[in-house]
């Protein structure tokens, strides 16, 4: 069993309470717009960190980062990539991952609204954690964890906090 940690679009600042709320992850996922270093070396200092770049992040980011992962964890093939879309109209390169990888957790970041559902049509688990930072049209700062052993998936917890009351 693995406990997750998933966070997106964090824009260079992390929530103070990130650390307490990942303490318990094996692992953490960022699905892109980091911004800067300082947000992967205070994540990988909690748990170790799988990370892709978003279209915020600079070229000194993505020689650090990947466009899209493609890994296991227990039994679930995992993509993790930041511009995906929705289910419903997903991005042709998500679409390329899904028909080359079938993967059964499609994790994106990118529209700063947190989103976990079930897509019978390509047979997988969509999760987008929402806006993990203070810059975005978001106006609650989330990020969550949930625990894969095997095929289940439990125990989903979700960090919810109003953006105007974060501290700075």
């Amino acid at each position: 069993m693995k406990k997750i940690g998933v966070i997106s679009d964090t824009h260079g600042w992390l929530h103070p309470k990130v650390s307490e709320f990942f303490k318990p992850c094996d692992e953490i996922w960022h699905a892109g717009d980091i911004c800067s270093e300082n947000v992967l070396i205070e994540l990988n200092t909690i748990a170790p960190v799988r990370a892709v770049y978003g279209n915020c992040d600079d070229w000194a980011m993505r020689s650090e980062t990947s466009e899209f992962l493609v890994f296991d964890c227990e039994e679930h093939r995992i993509a993790l990539m930041h511009i995906v879309g929705t289910p419903a109209r997903l991005e042709p390169k998500a679409l390329e991952i899904i028909r080359k990888e079938y993967p059964t957790i499609f994790v994106a970041g990118h529209s700063h609204i947190l989103k976990i559902m079930n897509d019978p049509v390509h047979n997988l688990l969509y999760i987008n954690p929402g806006g993990g930072g203070l810059r975005g049209i978001h106006t609650h700062i989330t990020f969550l964890r949930f625990d894969v052993d095997g095929k289940n998936i439990s125990n989903l917890e979700v960090f919810d906090q109003p953006k105007s009351s974060a501290h700075v």
